[in-house]
């Protein structure tokens, strides 16, 4: 047997398969790592920059997509602009001086207020206690011209008043509204002379309506609109009205220590009122002729022992009067007119003032523990 090298055997199979799949997946790697710094891809996306990239811009403010309005508020802006266009030159600026009496001697004693002329004449609505006490009267217009006042009428219960200026020219004039209709959550807009702040708007709603406040122990306004539209000090008098310039009310309160609570005066009885003050200078309201006690609740009547929890005490009756022609006495409970109760004093203004002078009512008393009805005539109230 001859010696010799040994015999070169070829390659299999598997060693083969082997080799193929070492070069895909090394050319794989070369082809995405190594490759595109070098040369640029065919019909692909361009190779990395060869230079250093351009710094950042400098940051500048964000700018966003157009900004679109929604329809109903542009259309509840634009309302407000053309409600206050139309009614702001009727509303004015009235500023008041009375003289007061102290130790030292008298002194001036300045206010200020609104109003707004109901008629081209010169006749302006506005608050009893705008004007209460004043001896002199100044109006200034949108316009800055100022006018000198004077008092037509006045009525203290439902805090209104009549002035009058007089001009060489048609004062514009407020359309007046209803109050009749108003629905609680509908626009409010107020516009007034609030800390001397001439033509001043705000805008609210109607919050609630037939709103009752105290404005002393014995006295109570009734009927009133309250509204979030802002009130303040020296918008006593101006005017409240709805998105088309028409005047629903006379502001007329606020409720101090309180956000968004103000009222106004609802102008169909704004209008009633002015009505009577400007043909007679004064308000005709019934009465029963009877000077008035305390009221009755449950404490005084344990107290006292007393036969009713409520009414009004009677504490004279003077000669002549319709309550003494009707055989009313000192002392007497009144407790209902005409079947409706009586807890107080409030309600029995409220059941007078729905009447008139002339009219007959029948008013029910307790009488030393007994329950009596007396027809009386109503006379003329005097203030």
């Amino acid at each position: 047997m001859s010696v010799g090298p040994p015999r070169r055997e070829s390659p299999g199979f598997s060693t083969i398969v082997f080799v193929v799949l070492l070069s895909l997946v090394l050319g794989a790697a070369l082809g995405n790592t190594y490759l595109p710094r070098y040369f640029p891809r065919i019909g692909g996306a361009p190779s990395l920059p060869l230079t250093p990239p351009a710094p950042p811009a400098t940051p500048g403010p964000l700018q966003g997509p157009p900004l679109t309005v929604p329809r109903a508020v542009e259309s509840e802006e634009s309302a407000v602009i053309k409600a206050v266009e139309k009614v702001r030159p009727a509303v004015v600026n009235i500023t008041t001086q009375a003289r007061v009496q102290t130790f030292f001697g008298v002194f001036p004693q300045e206010g200020a207020g609104s109003g707004v002329v109901v008629r081209s004449d010169g006749l302006i609505l506005t608050n009893f206690h705008v004007i209460q006490g004043a001896q002199d009267i100044t109006v200034t217009l949108l316009t800055g011209k100022k006018l000198p006042g004077r008092v037509v009428g006045a009525d203290r219960f439902t805090d209104l008043a009549v002035i009058k200026v007089e001009s060489d020219r048609a004062l514009p004039v407020a359309e007046l509204g209803t109050s009749s209709s108003l629905k609680v959550g509908q626009m409010a807009i107020a516009i007034g002379n609030p800390f001397g702040l001439g033509s001043s708007v705000t805008v609210g709603v109607i919050s609630a309506l037939n709103r009752s406040i105290q404005i002393s122990p014995d006295f109570v306004v009734d009927n009133l609109i309250q509204t979030d539209a802002a009130i303040n000090p020296g918008n006593s008098g101006g005017a409240l009205v709805d998105s088309a310039g028409r005047l629903i009310g006379i502001n007329t309160a606020i409720v101090r220590d309180a956000q968004g609570i103000g009222f106004a005066i609802p102008v169909d009885i704004a209008v009633s009122i002015m009505n009577q003050l400007i043909q007679t200078g004064r308000v005709v309201r019934p009465a029963l002729g009877i000077i008035l006690g305390g009221e009755i609740d449950p404490l005084i009547q344990r107290s006292y022992g007393l036969p009713t929890d409520h009414g009004v005490i009677v504490q004279d009756v003077p000669p002549g009067s319709p309550a003494a022609t009707a055989g009313m006495t000192p002392n007497d409970i009144i407790v209902g007119i005409d079947g409706q109760s009586i807890r107080g004093i409030n309600d029995l203004r409220r059941a007078l003032f729905e009447r008139r002078p002339g009219d007959r009512v029948q008013v029910q008393v307790i009488r030393g523990g007994r329950r009596i009805t007396l027809t009386v005539v109503l006379t003329e109230l005097r203030q």
